[in-house]
């Protein structure tokens, strides 16, 4: 299990274990819905929380379903939860996903002022929150949030294995 990181405000450790647990129960909901999607897609799912920890936005992926290269989960959460927000603005929300966002997406969080970014597994090839690169912290980033990473990793990892695996025997 890798370790948590942020930038931005730092939160003392009783209280980061405490919001982990809150968001294991998300993430969890998360896996359900990456095993469903997972059938005709990219098993990845994302959703953005408001304030008072509601869901105002989710999304899967949808790049082969609609052939669309914008379709990635994150970037449906924030069509939805914008159109429910009546807002682009997002400083006081958290995105939640099972795969650290690629960096358009994490490009699109920054734009979107996104307050906190919270994932399962990390993207060693394109992620774009530390994985690969950290956009968040680039001084063109006019925009700082907060970021955890690796909230039930090895489970968020294991459907996205298991998913590619299985594309690779069926070809």
């Amino acid at each position: 299990m890798r370790y948590i990181f942020e930038n931005g405000n730092s939160n003392e450790d009783n209280q980061k274990k405490t919001n982990n647990s809150k968001y294991t129960l998300w993430m969890n909901s998360i896996l359900k819905r990456s095993n469903e999607i997972g059938k005709v897609e990219l098993p990845i799912c994302s959703i953005i929380l408001d304030e008072r920890g509601r869901c105002i936005g989710r999304g899967v992926n949808r790049r082969n379903i609609s052939k669309d290269p914008l379709g990635h989960a994150e970037i449906m959460a924030l069509r939805q939860a914008s159109l429910i927000k009546n807002d682009w603005r997002f400083n006081e929300c958290t995105l939640i996903t099972n795969l650290e966002p690629c960096t358009m997406c994490s490009s699109a969080l920054i734009q979107a002022r996104m307050g906190k970014v919270i994932f399962g597994a990390y993207d060693k090839k394109r992620g774009g929150l530390g994985g690969s690169i950290d956009l968040s912290k680039h001084e063109s980033a006019h925009h700082k949030m907060e970021i955890i990473g690796g909230i039930l990793e090895d489970e968020c990892s294991k459907i996205l294995q298991n998913w590619f695996k299985k594309l690779r025997t069926q070809k």
